[in-house]
């Protein structure tokens, strides 16, 4: 499978929310990702970082804004809206080779949203 079409297939799945089993098989079995939580190795890994970014930001809803592709090296800026925050700074990079995710970083700051008036954020009135 080439670089791109790897790329392709792990961003459709990822917003697919697939179990990790199936996720995670788009990576190499050596494979190595890098957050600012720690550096992760394996399938195992991955799994242990896509379940820090779940904490992070419960029930996130990404929008994929930049794709960016060069040989084997792809890059993606993301935003994302989840319950009690959001990123608008994601970034992830994503070194594919053989057919696999070898290795992948992932940026991003989660910056907790303000909370709801209770006229709502259109400045509706509430009903009581």
């Amino acid at each position: 499978m080439r670089t791109r079409s790897v790329f392709a297939d792990h961003l459709r799945h990822a917003l697919e929310e697939e179990p990790c089993m199936d996720f995670c098989s788009r990576f190499a079995e050596d494979c190595i990702v890098v957050t600012s939580f720690g550096t992760f190795h394996g399938r195992d890994g991955v799994q242990m970082a896509a379940e820090l970014l779940e904490q992070a930001l419960p029930n996130a809803r990404y929008h994929y804004e930049d794709r960016v592709h060069q040989g084997e090296l792809c890059l993606l800026g993301w935003t994302a809206e989840a319950d009690g925050a959001r990123v608008d700074d994601g970034a992830d990079s994503f070194l594919i080779q053989d057919g696999a995710i070898k290795v992948m970083t992932i940026h991003y700051t989660a910056r907790p949203l303000p909370p709801a008036s209770p006229g709502g954020d259109d400045g509706s009135a509430v009903r009581l």
